[in-house]
């Protein structure tokens, strides 16, 4: 088969879906960032002492949704059909919504369990998007694979930013959180009904005549695979762990709420990862990843001694523009020195970054409650703390949380330092292409 005869008529048609339902996913991270605090008020009630280990792990669990969906789903892509993936994301998305909206009044679970329930769905919603539209970016665009994925992940941030903004306008005029999150429904509506009338195509491998077995052998026999898979790991943790806990977080520290700072960064990288093409040519992908962790690295550090407005803006600033490219330059990179993986290759990258999420947000809710407990001088001393003395109790706790994952960059400085020796000394960086001959 050749490449020509797979494409579709309406491609332009599917990437505008592609980046509506980005921005779905990111509008619904966005609004459930904007609820944490509602969500740690009502845990509150059943356990002081761990509520914001509480939050972590409800917020976390829709990335284990995600990462088992991206696991199971992203070899099957062709067999089980694009646009049934997507419709099926739209239905998830919508139903894990609806499930925490009426969580208090559905009596069959604990409120705790039922949130814990509607979180999952709705991971598993979003690992279908996943699924789905970085293979079909990857095919309709196979010689501009950093700059289209950039582009096309530019609305995650795009969807965070509107639905920051609308959190901030709903709580400002009163309305309930259960009213609020359900508002996340409305571009899911918009994209799920785009399904219904487009034509997908098969996946870059499969229109290549690359099998579903030589997917598997193609990173089997090349181990360097799962390094970039623990990257992965790493530059999720550093990127969408502060982003999902910075409103919780953050809103004592600097005098302002912290959902305010994550609508600044998702701008900031929602205009600059349309520039990602340019930068590309100036820079090898590993160049990009490996200038980002440094910036993304100094800018946690500085969040971690923020304490003002100014200084917390001025941190944002250096770890949005050090997180915008992570994500999809991965991913891209990965399609370039790995084609034959093709979905497999994709599912399992995205699995590694939603996995670390889901390890990610509890462990910096234990970081935050074990830090709060000590600053108060015990546990008994911190229920009994109030005003001013326990924001600054807290102030601490969050500060310390964000020293601990300002770690994380440092370690990727070395692994994406390696790589780029590694891709000087062999002449440069060149990706791999698949060709017709591989029919």
């Amino acid at each position: 088969m050749k490449k020509a005869e797979h494409r579709t008529g309406n491609s332009t048609k599917i990437y505008i879906m592609s980046c509506i339902a980005l921005l779905s996913i990111g509008f619904s991270f966005s609004l459930r960032t904007s609820i944490a605090g509602d969500l740690a008020q009502l845990f509150d009630t059943t356990d002081p002492l761990r509520s914001s280990a509480m939050v972590g792990a409800v917020l976390g669990l829709a990335f284990l949704g995600y990462a088992i969906t991206l696991f199971v789903v992203s070899p099957f892509l062709n067999a089980i059909g694009m646009g049934r993936l997507m419709k099926a994301s739209a239905v998830f998305l919508t139903a894990g919504t609806l499930i925490i909206a009426f969580s208090e009044h559905l009596t069959l679970l604990t409120t705790y369990r039922t949130i814990w329930l509607g979180m999952l769905t709705i991971g598993v919603g979003w690992g279908l998007v996943d699924a789905v539209t970085n293979p079909l970016l990857i095919t309709l665009y196979p010689a501009d694979k950093t700059h289209k994925l950039n582009v096309l992940h530019a609305w995650w941030p795009g969807g965070i930013m509107i639905g920051g903004i609308l959190g901030l306008l709903a709580d400002r005029l009163g309305v309930d959180w259960n009213i609020t999150l359900c508002l996340s429904i409305l571009p899911v509506l918009v994209y799920g009904g785009m399904c219904f009338s487009l034509r997908f195509p098969l996946t870059e491998r499969a229109a290549a005549g690359i099998s579903f077995f030589d997917m598997f052998r193609e990173l089997l026999r090349r181990p360097v695979f799962f390094v970039w898979i623990a990257a992965m790991f790493l530059t999720a943790a550093s990127e969408l762990a502060p982003g999902q806990w910075v409103d919780h977080a953050l809103s004592r520290v600097v005098g302002m709420r912290g959902i305010w700072i994550l609508i600044y960064v998702s701008g900031l990288m929602f205009v600059m990862r349309h520039f990602a093409g340019s930068l590309s040519k100036w820079l090898s992908p590993v160049g990009i990843l490996w200038i980002s962790s440094l910036l993304t690295g100094i800018g946690l550090f500085l969040l971690s001694v923020a304490n003002s407005p100014l200084t917390a803006l001025l941190a944002a600033t250096i770890w949005g523009v050090g997180v915008c490219y992570l994500w999809p330059t991965m991913l891209a990179s990965v399609s370039e020195r790995f084609p034959k993986g093709g979905s497999l290759a994709m599912g399992l990258m995205g699995t590694g970054g939603t996995l670390s999420i889901y390890f990610a947000l509890p462990a910096i809710g234990k970081i935050y409650d074990h830090a709060k407990i000590v600053a108060a001088g015990g546990e008994e001393a911190f229920t009994n703390l109030g005003g001013e003395k326990l924001n600054e109790v807290l102030s601490v706790a969050s500060r310390t949380s964000f020293r601990y994952i300002a770690i994380l960059p440092v370690i990727l400085l070395v692994v994406f330092g390696a790589f780029w020796i590694y891709d000087r000394m062999k002449g440069g960086y060149n990706p791999e292409k698949l060709n017709a001959e591989e029919s």
